[in-house]
């Protein structure tokens, strides 16, 4: 008999990252010892025949085409927020001032002024959060981080990071809400990946230096004629950190041919690592202290000894996937509202990276190195 207190979801858009999101609740329950039993609730969307489609598919016991039931419902615990970027504060504040706890796909607002706001109300609101960065949950960015810290690549002198996509690659392709300056360009959409990943492994960037840049100047829109396009399609900053190591970050969502390149390479006096979201159950590790002649980047594996890998499975070499990363999300951010451990990656966190975000673009218009604000 499931004792467990019941968690009942409500989440509002029902596109890529709706369908994730309910991946990572579906499966989370099968791989980890939660502290609660996960309630599909209620589904919202933008169309009643969306809405209800998503339900069926999905397995949540109630559709509606209006958000603001869910915020409204004594019945549900949790808004997770799979909307467009710009809608994410309405929806978020409402919920909060509701008291639900708030699970925000990335980014998390089109402004840091608008993401410290959203940081402040669920802070004083004693609600938990989570910012959906699921590529931080791969067991082997743990390891990277762990023998990091651990000193096995010695003094880190360099980083490079970066994370391209070809979806935009396409100049015939529509104007949609990522091009529009509310929804952040590509530097906030993808590049905010790279750069979370680049402080998980490394600690605070300090100082950056950004180049941001439009190749695709107009785009098709649905009435027949063409937008111009005031965001970036590449963005791209040296940058500084607070360890001394200095690197570069890119962000690009028109890399033809780039399916989901979110790859690092870390730079130490005693080794160096190498990883690639395009195989990312392998982390290659090169060591100095390895005999000369013998020397090379050798692949480590993804295995039960990289937790949480085993408890997906007990053998070596069969790999993890992008929605079993959710699954690791999601089973984090059910621990910290239950109060077991501090929240993995909350709006607190994803206001971090928005600073970033924002200050790379001051630096690429001012054309000079800028301070991160702490």
């Amino acid at each position: 008999m499931n004792n467990k207190p019941k968690l009942r979801i409500g989440l509002i858009g029902t596109g890529f990252m709706g369908k994730t999101h309910v991946f990572g609740f579906a499966s989370a329950p099968k791989v980890f010892d939660l502290p609660y039993e996960i309630e599909l609730h209620t589904v919202a969307d933008i169309s009643e025949e969306a809405a209800r489609k998503a339900a069926h598919d999905f397995g949540f016991a109630h559709a509606t085409t209006d958000w603001r039931d869910l915020v409204n419902s004594p019945e549900i615990d949790v808004i997770d927020i799979t909307a467009p970027n710009a809608l994410h504060k309405e929806m978020a504040l409402a919920a909060i001032a509701a008291g639900k706890h708030v699970y925000c796909e990335k980014p998390l607002a089109p402004l840091a002024s608008d993401a410290e706001d959203m940081a402040i109300a669920a802070e004083a609101a004693g609600v938990k959060t989570q910012v959906g960065f699921n590529y931080l949950c791969n067991p082997m960015l743990k390891l990277a981080k762990t023998m990091i810290a651990e000193g096995e690549l010695g003094e880190i002198r360099g980083y490079r990071g970066l994370h391209c996509e070809d979806y935009m690659a396409d100049a015939s392709s529509p104007f949609s809400f990522r091009h529009d300056p509310a929804g952040g360009g590509a530097l906030a959409d993808i590049g905010s990946h790279a750069l979370a990943t680049a402080e998980y492994l490394l600690g605070p960037i300090t100082e950056v230096l950004g180049d941001c840049i439009t190749m695709i100047p107009t785009r098709p829109d649905a009435q027949g004629g063409t937008r111009a396009v005031q965001v970036d399609d590449v963005g791209r900053a040296f940058v500084r950190f607070a360890n001394g190591a200095q690197g570069s970050i890119e962000g690009n969502w028109i890399a033809t041919g780039r399916k989901m390149q979110h790859d690092f390479e870390v730079y130490g006096t005693k080794g160096a690592l190498s990883f690639s979201q395009e195989r990312f159950n392998e982390l290659h590790f090169y060591s100095t202290e390895d005999a000369v002649g013998r020397r090379g980047f050798r692949r480590i594996e993804a295995g039960p000894d990289h937790d949480p890998y085993v408890r997906f499975c007990v053998a070596p070499g069969h790999q993890l996937g992008f929605n079993d990363l959710k699954a690791i999300e999601v089973a984090g951010y059910l621990e910290a509202i239950a109060g077991l451990r501090a929240e993995p990656f909350g709006f607190r966190d994803g206001l971090r990276i928005q600073r970033l975000v924002e200050t790379i673009q001051a630096s690429s218009k001012d054309r000079c190195w800028k301070s991160v604000p702490s």
